[in-house]
């Protein structure tokens, strides 16, 4: 995945990001906008959308922290 791409997939994230959305729910609705996008695809855009709006949006920040954590966690085991 190059950067545009990476960039295009946590703007997206940030966009449907809510409190309370499952990891799955997440997953879902990104595969819907962007449908070539792996999991792994999807964790690595989070962690980059975490740092690049952690001091504009951080409430969404702690959402896409707990969603990357989670499929991170997931696929190691």
């Amino acid at each position: 995945m190059d950067a545009s791409e990476l960039q295009a997939i946590g703007d997206t994230l940030m966009r449907l990001v809510t409190p309370g959305m499952t990891p799955k729910d997440l997953v879902k609705a990104m595969r819907k906008e962007h449908p070539g996008a792996s999991k792994k695809d999807i964790a690595r855009a989070a962690l980059h959308a975490i740092i690049a709006n952690a001091d504009q949006e951080p409430g969404k920040s702690r959402n896409l922290q707990a969603f990357a954590l989670a499929e991170r966690t997931q696929q190691s085991e």
